[in-house]
């Protein structure tokens, strides 16, 4: 299977790694804007430098799309339209009504869409899933010190949007309300924002996410009945909190006064054994998968549009709720 890059910059020279290392998979070229990056990253996986995007799409089988937010659009539409799979890092597109448009050609041309929404791929989300039944609280904290890279949209679609993305494959219900605020710091854009999402089974999400902050943090926290989930994304590692066996007697002792408060009468504590690979790798490899395969991709361009129709009705939040302030 033949396979082309467009933009190689901070994560597409790694999709560039990953399909050099993919069994079966022939990384034919790349195309970047940048000539100098080109000719490093061409070098380094012994692959041809295109001049032009469109030669690249004619010249492939599947076409990996990590340039800027703002030119997924029409580089995904030539490609599908030009009978290609294709691979769009996230968000999918800048505005919502692009992605729904190619969500409308992948299916009328039946090719595969693949939306890099990587956490999807962690291995400590792929233990998670297993244990969730029905989360009726969800906390996300992603906060990071700022970064060039991404600044050119607001923090909601560069960051939020993937706990947006992991949120909604794990509740799996319609949104019914989103209140949300935002401001901007260092950018003319949104640099920290926090949301509140409100599902269709009373579920509720709060998502924070800064670009602003002194530190990196990724976590995300899951409240059920009995139980309680704590996810970090950056050390891959899931702590498990549910109800001993038996606590009701206990309790009822406790507030009787015979019998002291000790937490571990109370609750037992697990983490999980997470089986550790490279999320990238594991993502590429599905896309890859589901083409030979005819699957649907676990995160296909529904998917992305899905997400990204929530995160632009959190930003309409934001800057109603601005202008209310001034």
């Amino acid at each position: 299977m033949k396979v082309g890059v467009i933009g190689i910059g901070h994560l597409g020279q790694h999709h560039a790694r990953v399909y050099n290392e993919l069994p079966n998979v022939q990384l034919c070229g790349i195309y970047d804007s940048d000539e100098v990056q080109a000719k490093k990253i061409a070098e380094k996986n012994n692959c041809q430098i295109y001049d032009n995007a469109s030669t690249l799409i004619n010249d492939v089988d599947v076409v990996d799309i990590s340039s800027p937010t703002t030119t997924h659009y029409e580089y995904a539409k030539e490609c599908l339209l030009a009978d290609k799979h294709v691979f769009i890092e996230k968000p999918i597109c800048s505005k919502a009504k692009e992605a729904k448009e190619i969500v409308q050609i992948a299916k009328k041309q039946n090719k595969k869409v693949q939306v890099g929404h990587i956490e999807r791929f962690n291995p400590a989300v792929l233990a998670l899933s297993d244990i969730l039944v029905n989360p009726l609280f969800i906390e996300a904290n992603r906060i990071a010190p700022f970064t060039p890279r991404g600044s050119d949209v607001p923090v909601v679609l560069d960051i939020m949007i993937h706990d947006i993305d992991i949120i909604l494959s794990l509740i799996n219900k319609k949104v019914n309300d989103i209140k949300a605020v935002g401001v901007p710091i260092l950018t003319n854009d949104i640099d920290i924002a926090n949301a509140k999402l409100e599902f269709q089974n009373g579920a509720i999400a709060n998502i924070t996410a800064s670009r602003i902050s002194l530190k990196r943090e990724r976590k995300i926290r899951f409240f059920q009945k009995d139980m309680y989930t704590s996810l970090d994304y950056q050390s891959k590692k899931v702590n498990v909190v549910k109800k001993n066996k038996g606590v009701e007697s206990i309790m009822d002792d406790i507030m009787k006064g015979k019998r002291e408060v000790d937490i571990l009468d109370l609750f037992e504590t697990q983490q999980l054994d997470i089986q550790d690979k490279e999320p990238l790798k594991a993502e590429l490899e599905s896309f890859i998968n589901a083409i030979k395969n005819d699957k649907k991709p676990i995160v296909d361009a529904n998917d992305g549009y899905e997400a990204l129709k929530v995160a632009f009705k959190i930003m309409e939040d934001i800057e109603k709720n601005r202008k209310d302030i001034l």
